[in-house]
């Protein structure tokens, strides 16, 4: 059984990564439709992070009263919900409010299933389980093109959704599965509720968060824009961009897939230095004007991005405590939704205003703000 639990939180994670790449596939087909400028996916996005970052912060509460098992279930079904009223839309408006249940469902299932797994699984089981977000992120751009060669970006939408029904069902059907750590869960009902300030008050916590912060305003704005740079940069057709647009999710899926072999060995902080210098790497490639090493280029940051979420989450029970670990990371998804939120969108302005070749440095900023940041946590908490 605590395999067979293992295989469903699995899947549960592909159903979290299928909608987070299908609006960076689809846009520059969506917003010629709905004749809209190009930076406004920003303000998709942005509603989307948003729900993510209040149910983020409402997680710990969620959590304790209702059982990881049920929060994953019901936001499962609130994604799935959400990306099929996506299909049906037919103004720029309709977009925006769909988002609200999207982002409420998506923030809940990543805060109650990245604590459960840091806390009843090893550190390869982590990279393991995001890469099985990652094998979400790059199925649906593939869904996305198919569909904008052969029929509209509705019909992506909606395919992707029958499938996020069909992981609902699944879940349904394994509870039973998840009474193996009921005396645990039973254990973390009982632990008072940390909240905001509690975790604040921890050494350690708020550098992290910073840093949590800049690696996720890396990693979306790459997925974000990743299709909009290949397209407005070195002049790819929309529907093979939007196909290439998911070199990033390829190289994060083989990357966490090879950092599970090694992320015991290594340690926690040292994998998201390593995994950070590589993407520094990635992003150097990008700048090159050619479109081979550009594309290359976005591979390679993925691969450095593979072990930096993962690592940061798993680390969390052991520098702060696994009575506080729900309470933080809760907080922690919170932070980087907040990254995921402005930080898109303000390079969205920055392309329509200004070009879309300061991609690059815009990256390169933000992943050396999370190198020093995890410096500064390390010294604070002394973890390996």
């Amino acid at each position: 059984m605590y395999l067979l639990l293992l295989a469903v939180i699995y899947i549960a994670f592909i159903s979290l990564g299928l909608p987070d790449s299908l609006l960076g596939a689809a846009w520059p087909t969506i917003r010629v439709d709905f004749d809209v400028p190009l930076s406004y996916m920003g303000l998709v996005s942005m509603i989307i992070a948003g729900g993510t970052i209040i149910s983020g912060l409402l997680s710990e509460r969620l959590t304790k009263k209702f059982g990881t098992r049920t929060v994953t279930i019901v936001s499962v079904f609130l994604t799935a919900a959400a990306l099929l009223g996506f299909s049906t839309t037919h103004a720029f408006y309709q977009l925006c409010l769909w988002g609200i249940p999207y982002g409420l469902g998506a923030g809940a299932i990543d805060a109650a299933l990245n604590n459960y797994v840091a806390l009843h699984y090893n550190s390869r089981h982590m990279s393991w389980l995001h890469c099985f977000w990652g094998v979400g992120t790059i199925i649906s751009p593939y869904i996305m093109s198919y569909a904008l060669t052969h029929s509209t970006w509705n019909h992506g939408y909606r395919m992707v959704s029958y499938l996020q029904f069909a992981i609902v069902v699944i879940l349904l059907l394994s509870i039973p599965l998840w009474n193996i750590h009921k005396q645990s869960h039973q254990e973390q009902q009982e632990a008072p509720v940390l909240g905001i300030k509690g975790a604040l008050k921890i050494k350690g916590v708020p550098t992290l968060l910073i840093g949590f912060f800049a690696y996720c305003a890396a990693e979306a704005t790459t997925m974000l824009w990743a299709s909009s740079y290949l397209e407005g940069t070195h002049g790819i057709s929309k529907d093979k961009a939007a196909a290439f647009g998911s070199l990033f999710f390829i190289g994060i899926t083989v990357g966490r897939f090879l950092s599970g072999f090694i992320s015991e060995k290594f340690g926690d902080n040292r994998m998201i230095r390593l995994g950070t210098g590589i993407a520094l790497c990635g992003v150097c490639c990008i700048v090159i004007p050619n479109p081979i090493v550009s594309m290359i280029g976005f591979i390679i940051i993925g691969l450095g991005c593979a072990p930096v979420y993962p690592c940061i989450i798993h680390s969390t029970p052991y520098n702060f405590g696994a009575e506080n670990s729900q309470g933080i990371i809760g907080i922690q998804m919170a932070s980087a939704y907040v990254g995921s939120t402005f930080m898109p969108p303000i390079f969205g302005l920055i392309a329509n205003h200004i070009s879309l070749q300061l991609m690059p440095i815009y990256l390169a900023a933000f992943l050396t703000l999370l190198l020093v940041m995890i410096s500064l946590t390390e010294k604070k908490c002394h973890y390996n």
